[in-house]
């Protein structure tokens, strides 16, 4: 005869929040359990709005992508920023015919110049994306879940078979998050700062190639965050020596004494995937 089974322990003595909201309907209709007052708190989109609730609105969106990634078991990721207007090489003929004017031609003849790294972002997520040590996935890839290199990033890490985070933002005109994302990974931000620090509090390191403003505000940050010791030096991949000396004058800053000279080690130029991946197993002893 078998010895009785225990009856389980309950892991809380409370109800579940989903149970909680059960309880909370009630179906008598009367003035005061429909005015919206009587609604939950949880439940109350328009108070969840409200202009006062903004810091509740800060710290729901900085928990939200915080609990899933832990539940995910991702603790470190290898951060892509760059343009989301670059073509892919296979795409940048088309943007060159579709140009109407001489000015337009000739920008569109610089993206379709820079398209190459299209290839090297999707060539270093693949590496990064099959390195693993004692077992396990060392970085996982991280972008801003949108075209362009974001979307070589999340494309070359789909090809090696591993996930990846895609980190989408509000914009006027509807951003769709690129189809190589991980759907369980992709999240969107309403806060540009809430987002550039899910970019950081797991990277071990940043590849950054070339891009507009919301590129030079990730990167500029993040070496002010290396600058001033608030995060610990990492690998800094900066792709693109031609562009960027083109449009950042960094030994002028020194020159005119407003960073340190050894400010400018705090990034490094790099061509290929190959090389940048180079440097970031170096750092880490790899």
């Amino acid at each position: 005869m078998n010895p009785p089974v225990p009856p389980s322990v309950p892991q809380s003595i409370f109800p579940t929040a989903e149970e909680d909201a059960k309880l909370g309907n009630t179906p008598t209709a009367v003035p005061q359990t429909e005015h919206p007052a009587y609604r939950l708190a949880f439940q109350d989109a328009d108070f969840l709005l409200r202009e006062d609730l903004r810091p509740v609105r800060f710290q729901l969106e900085l928990m939200k992508p915080e609990v899933l990634l832990a539940e995910a078991d991702i603790h470190s990721t290898f951060v892509f920023y760059g343009s989301a207007r670059i073509p892919s090489p296979e795409e940048a003929p088309a943007l060159i015919a579709a140009a109407e004017t001489p000015e337009r031609k000739a920008v569109a003849a610089r993206l379709a110049r820079n398209a190459q790294y299209y290839d090297v972002a999707r060539e270093l997520a693949v590496k990064v994306s099959t390195f693993c040590k004692d077992g396990e996935r060392c970085f996982t890839v991280c972008s801003g879940g949108g075209p362009s290199i974001m979307e070589a990033a999340n494309r070359g890490a789909w090809e090696s078979g591993a996930p990846s985070l895609g980190m989408n933002i509000v914009l006027p005109h509807e951003q769709v998050p690129n189809p190589y994302v991980t759907p369980g990974l992709s999240f969107q931000f309403h806060y540009f700062a809430l987002r550039k620090m899910h970019f950081l509090m797991r990277a071990k390191a940043v590849a950054v190639f070339p891009g507009g403003f919301g590129t030079f505000d990730e990167f500029f940050e993040l070496l002010t965050l290396v600058q001033t010791g608030k995060v610990a030096p990492l690998p800094i991949l900066l792709y693109g020596r031609e562009f960027w000396n083109r449009v950042v004058n960094f030994e002028a800053l020194a020159e005119e004494g407003v960073i340190a000279p050894d400010d400018l080690k705090l990034f490094h130029f790099v061509e290929t995937a190959e090389e940048g991946w180079a440097i970031v197993k170096a750092h880490y002893g790899l």
